[in-house]
């Protein structure tokens, strides 16, 4: 290869699946050769010092409308789902377009630094906030496009049929910018009317040639089964590869062989299921004696039948939720523990929730390490991806379509008593980048 063809080189990376260290060549926005060793050059160049390296983080299912909200609300005292949303209301009342794109550019910040390079939000279209959130949300993905991607989904939180006028804000709302039609059936009265609302939101997907993204059966009581009313329209619409379910915490507590039913139904008609173990974990199960329920869905029988199932981060810091920080390596962390993924293929699947299968539910074309995929990585501070998830190594570098948006430089040092050791001056020097006290 001719010296000078390309933009940017990073040297000596572990890339899992492949032994030794490679480097991986970027020319504009695509990966163009990844190999042992180059022999080219180009304008930028980054020593990996065989750090791994991965496709950059994506996060499939955030609310970036309400993010950080929390500090400016009472507690929520029950902890409840239903608490949450009333909290909210006053809040989303008195919003702001630019107080909810100052909120949401923070978050989308900290992804980035995190190792994301796309996200999907999404953000609430009913009558109490009218369009100010999808306004708010678009701005600030104006603001950042040089670092990352978004897509918005208008999301119902308040149901369509129970909240009078949601339905016409939707269709504005796919009128002025969102760019796929979410959904929250079981906060309809009953069945029917949570049927309806999902026949809905699939014809105005189609009428806008737009995925779908609902909220799915997010409750302790598994009488609720509108993931399966999701999966019937769907595929009456032949719209199963374009749909995904958010949650499901309610398949927990359904009965084995229809759970089993269902799932194997969702497999064959491509609907993918994203899971928010972070807040689910913190929300759900609070009126059940022990055991408790999980408030996730059945991951490993989910896996095992085939269904993509990605990780989202779903709250950062508002009235369902007091922690988060947008870190899909964290949430990794997190579902694996919920799920109790601790097998080495296990944890492969974790990490694959917030890399390669929610790049899937995103529908994102020709992703990974991979010649001609779009150039988006990150370098992480360990050397294999166990190791990156143990210890939520730091991202050296993240890598958005060829460009380096993000670095992190991280420096530790013991400061040990000179008693009984050779006084050193305090100063650890740097470990490998693989040992826990790297500094890169």
């Amino acid at each position: 290869m001719a010296a000078g063809m390309f933009d940017l080189i990073v040297r000596r990376v572990a890339i899992d699946g492949r032994d030794g260290s490679h480097d991986i060549a970027i020319a504009g926005e695509r990966i163009a050769a990844i190999a042992p060793r180059l022999d080219a050059e180009a304008e930028v160049e980054l020593d990996g010092e065989d750090r791994l390296a991965s496709p950059a983080f994506v996060q499939p299912h955030i609310h970036l409308d309400k993010a950080l909200v929390g500090r400016r609300l009472p507690p929520n005292s029950s902890g409840t789902l239903a608490e949450a949303i009333s909290l909210l209301h006053e809040s989303k009342r008195a919003a702001t377009v630019e107080e909810i794109r100052e909120r949401a550019g923070i978050v989308i910040r900290q992804a980035v630094i995190a190792g994301t390079t796309t996200l999907r939000s999404h953000v609430d279209v009913d009558t109490i906030g009218g369009l100010r959130p999808l306004e708010g949300v678009a701005a600030a993905r104006a603001d950042h496009a040089d670092l990352c991607d978004i897509q918005i989904v208008a999301f119902p939180q308040e149901g369509i049929w129970r909240n009078p006028g949601t339905d016409e804000l939707l269709i504005r709302a796919m009128r002025s910018g969102a760019d796929l039609v979410g959904g929250m059936p079981h906060w309809e009265s009953d069945h029917d009317a949570a049927r309806r609302h999902i026949a809905f939101c699939l014809d105005l997907a189609v009428r806008h040639d737009a995925d779908v993204d609902m909220h799915v059966d997010e409750t302790d009581d598994g009488r609720w089964h509108t993931f399966e009313l999701l999966i019937d329209e769907a595929e009456r619409r032949g719209w199963g590869a374009r749909t995904s379910a958010g949650h499901v915490c309610a398949m927990a507590a359904w009965e084995d062989g229809f759970a089993t039913a269902v799932i194997r139904r969702a497999a064959t008609a491509g609907v993918k299921v994203i899971t928010n173990p972070p807040t689910n974990l913190m929300l759900q199960g609070r009126g059940d004696a022990e055991p408790r329920r999980r408030g996730i869905p059945r991951i490993k029988e989910l896996l095992a039948a085939g269904v993509t199932v990605a990780a989202g981060q779903d709250c950062v810091e508002d009235a369902f939720y007091p922690f988060g920080t947008a870190d899909p390596l964290q949430v990794a962390l997190i579902v694996a523990h919920a799920a109790q993924l601790g097998t080495p293929s296990e944890i492969a699947a974790a990490l694959r929730m917030v890399g390669e299968d929610a790049a899937r539910v995103l529908r994102l074309p020709v992703y990974g390490l991979v010649p001609g995929a779009r150039a988006d990585l990150v370098v992480l501070d360990a050397a294999k991806p166990q190791e990156a998830l143990r210890e939520q190594a730091p991202r050296r570098w993240v890598v958005c379509r060829g460009r380096i948006v993000a670095e992190t430089i991280r420096e530790q040092r013991l400061h040990r008593s000179t008693s009984g050791h050779e006084a050193s001056g305090g100063h650890c020097p740097p470990s490998p980048p693989a040992a826990a006290a790297a500094q890169a």
